[in-house]
């Protein structure tokens, strides 16, 4: 890679479902969100290549009651991104509730709270569009089949235009079952372009599928597909669902995920024409020119000649945190709506969780009090200081790899008052967390914490207890697991067994990933 190229993950870590935005000389990105909150993320680029975090959208799930407890792959899916009427917009599904709507005069907003658009059970993915030359506005969205019993199949509506409900029953616009060799088809944009309709939509899978694109002279159809990106010879599986963008000097380009396991869905730039390229698999699709062409003739690039637009210096979101003055930063998600008192600001430096009491401390996944980023794709090692500051026999915090399984390293204070080095994992099917090492004495009931991630997601835990041995390693290798849509999560605790009364913190100090 040279300073006139880039290279493919740009975004290597769980920005699922990708949806882009140019506002002026600025681009802005969101991505899906599930249970966790804040959701919404809002990332910022001037070049398309480096990227940061710059806020959220969705302070709490809603409603509320819904998401006071962990559901990891429930909440927001796939949202669309837009803006229009000086106005930023995020439209998304909630698969057991419907199609909710946000929106703000700024990135960093205030926004506005979820407008519910479209009650029903399996409604995804959905995308408005605006057309600036006949006022009209419309909206098209997928079926999740866990919910309906419906999928592979897209449905449009005329919206309102000022965005807050429908003007239809709507109708299929787009039935993947007519299409041959065609499923899954989901993640729908909708564009205005050169006279016609576009929809850029996934189908296949998120593992192993394909990014196909459709037009049609009106919105309600009927319209022409083809295939415009998949994987080819290269080793990116199932390029798709993402968005188009244009820039002021009129280059188009493509940002998609790529599915890698327990590192969630990576995002990739792909360059954009408009040209004759792309296949069918439609004996009724028509031929000629102008349908969009992404990569190097529809197969993801590696590497490529960065977008033609004023030179940026590195970036990329936060993960590093000194928590000044116990604030943590916009990396962080909590797996629930957050509780009053979870987190306590002071005058120092250092994250002060309350050792939350619980009835499940057992088991990480269900608790709603854990403080998580993402996994990062490449190697890495991640460290954070750790000191318990309870006397309550049980309560314990740690450093945390989160998936479908999970392991942990951490202190815990023992029924002797005494603190010990613990180190506990589960298997997915496990009901309950089991030691993968023997626990130590932490003489000064304080610790460093190390995870080494290594290739396929491979971690090593470590811990330095200050007995003058530095670093040692505990237990097996434990291989991270994704939930079922989500990426494996990087998380902070601190908890305590059921019961009554304050039981009692665990401070947290100079959160660190490097790379290894």
């Amino acid at each position: 890679m040279t300073s006139e190229t880039y290279r493919n993950p740009i975004l290597d870590a769980d920005w699922s479902d990708p949806d882009v935005v140019r506002v002026g000389d600025d681009y802005y990105l969101t991505a899906s969100s599930f249970g966790r909150a804040p959701g919404l993320p809002l990332l910022h680029s001037r070049d398309l290549v480096h990227w940061t975090l710059v806020g959220h959208a969705l302070e709490r799930l809603e409603p509320a009651a819904e998401f006071d407890r962990p559901r990891h792959d429930c909440g927001v899916w796939a949202p669309s991104l837009r803006y229009h009427d000086e106005r930023f917009w995020i439209f998304w599904g909630d698969p057991d509730q419907g199609i909710f709507q946000v929106n703000a005069p700024q990135i960093r907003g205030p926004w506005t709270r979820p407008h519910l658009l479209k009650a029903g059970k399996g409604l995804i993915d959905p995308c408005p569009l605006w057309d600036e030359e006949t006022g009209e506005a419309y909206l098209v969205h997928a079926w999740a089949k866990s919910r309906s019993g419906v999928k592979n199949r897209l449905t449009g509506h005329r919206m309102g235009p000022d965005g807050t409900g429908l003007l239809d029953e709507g109708k299929v616009i787009v039935d993947g079952d007519r299409i041959p060799g065609w499923f899954t088809l989901e993640g729908p944009k909708l564009y205005r372009h050169d006279g016609w309709f576009w929809i850029l939509a996934p189908a296949g899978g998120v593992e192993t599928g394909w990014q196909g694109a459709f037009r049609s002279r009106g919105f309600f159809g009927p319209y022409e597909e083809r295939i415009v990106l998949e994987q080819k010879d290269t080793d990116v599986n199932g390029p798709h669902q993402g968005g188009w963008v244009r820039t002021p000097s009129g280059e188009d380009w493509f940002l998609h995920f790529q599915q890698r396991g327990a590192y969630g869905r990576v995002v990739h730039l792909q360059p954009m024409s408009w040209g004759p390229g792309g296949t069918s698999r439609s004996s009724e699709a028509e031929s000629g020119g102008g349908w969009p062409v992404l990569g190097d003739d529809g197969a993801p690039v590696a590497e490529h000649r960065r977008p033609a637009l004023p030179p940026q210096p590195p970036a990329a979101p936060a993960t590093d945190d000194d928590f000044p003055g116990g604030r943590y930063g916009r990396q962080w998600q909590w797996t629930a709506n957050p509780g009053d008192g979870w987190a306590t600001q002071h005058s120092g430096d250092g994250l002060r969780l309350t050792c939350v009491r619980s009835a499940d401390a057992h088991d990480l996944r269900k608790l709603p009090h854990v403080l998580t980023q993402r996994l990062p794709g490449t190697p890495s090692a991640v460290e954070v200081g750790l000191r318990l500051d309870s006397d309550e026999p049980g309560a314990r915090a740690g450093l945390a790899v989160l998936g479908d399984a999970f392991g942990w390293i951490g202190l815990q204070r023992g029924t002797d008052g005494t603190v010990h080095l613990v180190h506990r994992f589960a298997e997915a099917v496990a009901e309950r967390e089991r030691d993968a090492a023997h626990p130590r004495i932490a003489p000064e009931g304080r610790a460093r914490l190390r995870i080494e991630i290594g290739a396929g997601a491979r971690c090593r835990f470590s811990a330095d207890v200050g007995d003058g041995e530095g670093f040692r390693p505990s237990g097996p290798v434990f291989t991270a697991t994704p939930w079922r849509w989500v990426g494996a999560l990087l998380g902070l605790f601190a908890l305590a067994p059921a019961g009554q009364g304050h039981a009692g913190a665990a401070t947290f100090t100079q959160f660190r990933i490097t790379a290894l």
